[in-house]
């Protein structure tokens, strides 16, 4: 990930047109990011992703608005969990991520959609980073129970 940052970036990801064509996205509601970052986490919690943990960021760190850190158990479903959350942001919100690192490696992918990162990493890398710690004075934002409990329906 040594490329993870590089200049003239836009700050929102990509949109995409009917047309087929790719533009910035203008549109910088705070609820809009909010709702992307929450089904975000339903797409995660789709794929029985484990631990995931929205934070919002904006007040603490100039590099997004929210993050999310989730687990996956296997390389396999930290890419399932990848294209869950790409698919459904393009699906519904018709943006793409700007960047995406660590996808052929598979034990941990960040996605980059400008006002939300996500994490993906397989337990191992994410108890040695502990990001959770270091964003420690983050606000964690309260998940419906159907993402909280892993995707199964309470």
């Amino acid at each position: 990930m040594s490329d993870y940052f590089q200049a003239n970036l836009p700050l929102q990801s990509v949109a995409v047109t009917k047309s087929g064509a790719n533009a910035t996205s203008g549109n910088n509601n705070d609820d809009v990011t909010r709702e992307i970052a929450l089904a975000m986490a339903d797409a995660a919690a789709d794929r029985k992703a484990g631990d995931v943990l929205v934070l919002f960021v904006a007040d603490v760190s100039y590099l997004a608005d929210y993050f999310l850190v989730i687990t996956g158990y296997s390389k396999a479903q930290v890419r399932a969990i990848a294209e869950a959350i790409e698919h459904k942001v393009e699906t519904e919100w018709q943006r793409r991520p700007l960047r995406t690192a660590g996808k052929s490696e598979g034990s941990w992918v960040l996605q980059d959609y400008g006002d939300v990162i996500v994490h993906i990493m397989m337990p191992r890398e994410r108890e040695f980073y502990n990001l959770e710690a270091f964003w420690g004075h983050a606000e964690r934002i309260e998940l419906p129970k159907s993402v909280d409990s892993g995707g199964k329906a309470t």
